[in-house]
């Protein structure tokens, strides 16, 4: 099974079951962002943790195979067109720069990893309209010399 057929599996599954990735997160012990980032394919799960997703989504044992493979990390280059994700496009367009010498400025020459990284996207309530609250955490990994 590919990725490919894993993700449409996954998906399936869960519009079935009526549950949200909160709640699948939830069961099976993950945070929303990382677990969701998983059954689209693009990080993969511990034997448990693929395990408890296709339990509680009812799927067959090869879709936590699929779940357990190492992902190839790739995207389409182009600038997307969906609204949502061309925003973090712009977003990075516009503070890309200010976000990289902050970054610097704060704490040297490196990079915030992507790999010791955590996310939480939260609904900030608000009456001029509710707010997409988004927290990302990185270890800072500075550049070596040799």
């Amino acid at each position: 099974m590919t990725k490919i057929e894993m993700t449409e599996a996954i998906i399936t599954a869960k519009t079935a079951s009526g549950l949200g990735w909160e709640q699948i997160a939830e069961q099976v012990g993950l945070a929303p962002v990382f677990l969701t980032s998983a059954c689209l394919g693009m990080n993969s799960l511990k034997p448990e943790y693929a395990d408890k997703v296709c339990a509680v989504l009812a799927l067959p044992a090869e879709v936590s195979t699929a779940l357990q493979a190492f992902p190839h990390k790739s995207w389409d280059k182009q600038v997307p067109t969906d609204p949502v994700i061309y925003r973090w496009y712009e977003i990075v367009g516009v503070y890309g720069e200010t976000i990289k010498e902050l970054i610097h400025e704060k704490f040297g020459d490196g990079i915030m990893s992507a790999i010791d990284f955590t996310m939480h996207i939260d609904k900030e309530e608000n009456p001029a309209g509710d707010r997409v609250k988004v927290s990302m955490s990185g270890k800072f990994l500075p550049y070596k010399s040799w």
